[in-house]
């Protein structure tokens, strides 16, 4: 049992093999077949080499008593040139096939970098929230830039060596049917040697993997600017690069103890590899004292020996080395296995447009799959079209995480969420997510133009159009773009030459412009205006109810006073809703809210 079981694993490795191959031949059909053309040409020009060589060797030889050496000269010239000919083809197939290499592999790793990128795009949010996850990413993608590639040359160099190998075989055979034979055995070890430290580093590097990503992590903090201030303003540099050092060196250490177990083996096997060689290299030079072979032989067959063992130990080491890719293989196919769990209705419905009776959760409840905590219980709530609702709560009481429900970036585990009377699962996602425009308060920061940051709130948009200009006015951000050295132009960000840094409360309203841009039926805003100044804050929502354009709107904020003015207000705690009404209606009933108002008041007296 244990023995089928080992085949049937090696039969799965195996077939890691031919997905490779079609990623390669889909990334460039035209430079793999030029490559398969190629290795067939290198495969056979060293033959005619090798005998040309004998041929020349065995005229020179035979002139040295041949009267008429004019003729003899000029039969030597003939063989000269044909050698040079091959040997020109040599170098220009060697030229060609390095071209077509590089040519090649940049388009292989170009092709698998969007086969990752696709596969992160789809994949869904709760990804992002395992550990695990980023372990596979990490491991795929140290395998994707390179290893089908190589798959590929891998099976080149065995396509190589075995046309060159079977002309020398067949040469050696002439002399002696034990040579390859011996060739064989001598070159086997090195092969099982290969395998069983593939095997062992495989094991190694997927154990390692949450280590490198600390240290990859550490490395990251201490070179970006996210981190500068803090680093330097604690003195934790030190810190951070002392614990980067003890994470390599335990990753080094252990390296170094399998590559020096595995050097040890290799030399053992290539000790007895070069016993058995030189013993075989005595017997040809014992043929030729003896007379049974010509000075012409003892070079062909000393050539066809050394080229020979070349040709055997390139393949078994290509052999044993597609063992190790499809062993890597599998880091790259454990991560392009990942499915999405949020998959789109067979049948999907249109989205209502515009909205009757609005958006409704109805006993939703949601828990983490990381975690046995539950975010949110027994959800209750509507919005109607045109309808501005508020969510105000603690940190960590779940308003961001019902927000994220209702952009179906999770499905809730109770309950539904519906549209109209209609499931939200029953929509496309894209179609669903068109329809709502979102800034969470961890809003992204496009080190980009100031005009594309707002532009990719809505692509579907020409990236000049008028919207854009007048969304940035709805949030504010035209005030802080006049006053940047190009406009619109200008890139936000330091990470690229001429960037100009905004402020927190400044890139805000950037993010919000990008909310304005989309036309859509919903806006959710979370801690909108949490770093604007008093003065700006007050701006925006002074305004709000033209801002949003009749849209329905979703406010998420900690400074109540900002939410006064929702027609309706939701107080969270740990999870459920435990208050909801009006301004008004809440500071009557002197609950959680009405407390919360009266010391954020208090503040500002």
């Amino acid at each position: 049992m244990q023995v089928g079981k080992k085949l049937k694993e090696k039969l799965q490795s195996t077939q890691r093999l031919l997905p490779a191959l079609r990623l390669v031949w889909q990334s460039s059909p035209r430079w793999t077949i030029a490559r398969v053309f190629i290795l067939i040409f290198q495969g056979i020009l060293p033959v005619f080499a090798i005998y040309l060589g004998k041929l020349i060797i065995d005229t020179v030889a035979a002139s040295l008593t041949n009267a008429d050496k004019t003729a003899a000269f000029n039969n030597v010239v003939f063989i000269v040139i044909l050698a040079a000919a091959v040997t020109l083809l040599t170098n220009l197939a060697n030229s060609l096939a390095q071209l077509v290499t590089t040519a090649h592999s940049q388009r292989v790793t170009d092709y698998m970098q969007g086969i990752i990128q696709a596969k992160s795009i789809a994949a869904d949010l709760e990804y992002y929230e395992n550990p695990e996850y980023y372990n596979v990413l990490q491991r795929a993608q140290q395998e994707a830039p390179y290893r089908p590639p190589q798959i590929l040359n891998r099976l080149a160099q065995v396509g190589q060596n075995a046309i060159t190998l079977i002309g020398m075989i067949a040469l050696l055979l002439s002399l002696h049917w034990g040579i390859p034979g011996v060739l064989f055995v001598a070159s086997f070890p090195a092969m099982l040697v290969r395998v069983k430290y593939s095997r062992i580093m495989y094991r190694w590097q997927r154990k390692m993997t949450p280590l490198e990503r600390q240290a990859g992590y550490i490395g990251y903090m201490l070179t970006v600017d996210q981190f500068a201030k803090e680093i330097r303003l604690f003195n934790l540099g030190s810190h951070f690069s002392q614990a980067y050092s003890r994470i390599r060196k335990q990753i080094y250490k252990e390296s170094i103890s399998i590559l020096t177990g595995r050097s040890l083996a290799s030399f053992a096997v290539e000790a007895i590899t070069a016993i058995l060689i030189f013993a075989i290299y005595s017997y040809i030079i014992y043929q030729t004292i003896n007379g049974v072979l010509r000075l012409g032989d003892l070079v062909l067959y000393y050539q066809a020996l050394q080229r020979g063992q070349g040709n055997i130990k390139g393949l078994l080491n290509s052999i044993s080395a597609l063992y190790e890719d499809n062993l890597f293989l599998a880091n790259l196919y454990e991560f392009l296995d990942i499915e999405p769990k949020l998959i789109d209705p067979p049948n999907p419905q249109p989205i209502p447009l515009p909205m009757k009776t609005g958006i409704e959760f109805k006993n939703v409840g949601f828990q983490y799959s990381t975690t046995t905590r539950q975010a949110l219980k027994n959800i209750n709530l509507t919005v109607k079209p045109g309808e501005v609702v508020a969510l105000v709560g603690e940190n960590g009481s779940g308003k961001t995480t019902l927000i994220k429900l209702l952009c179906r970036l999770y499905d809730p585990t109770e309950g539904r969420i519906t549209i109209d009377g209609v499931d939200l699962n029953q929509f496309r996602a894209e179609e669903l997510r068109r329809q709502i425009s979102v800034i969470f308060q961890d809003y992204a920061k496009y080190h980009f133009t100031a005009q594309e940051n707002i532009w990719l709130g809505n692509i579907d948009l020409p990236p000049q159009s008028d919207s854009i200009i007048q969304a940035a006015h709805r949030s504010g951000a035209d005030d802080v773009i006049k006053k940047l050295p190009k406009g619109n132009d200008t890139i936000l960000g330091k990470l690229f030459d001429r960037g100009e840094e905004l402020s927190i409360g400044q890139w805000q309203k950037v993010a919000l412009a990008r909310a304005f841009l989309r036309d859509s039926q919903l806006i959710v805003l979370d801690e909108p205006t949490s770093a604007m100044d008093p003065k700006a804050e007050y701006e925006v929502f002074e305004k709000f109810r033209q801002l949003i354009k009749n849209q329905s709107a979703i406010l998420i904020s900690h400074r109540l006073s900002t939410v006064k003015m929702a027609d309706r207000i939701y107080v969270m705690d740990n999870g459920t809703i435990v208050e909801g009404g009006t301004h008004n209606e809440l500071m009557k009933l002197g609950g959680t809210y009405a407390h919360l108002f009266e010391i954020q008041a208090s503040q500002y007296m």
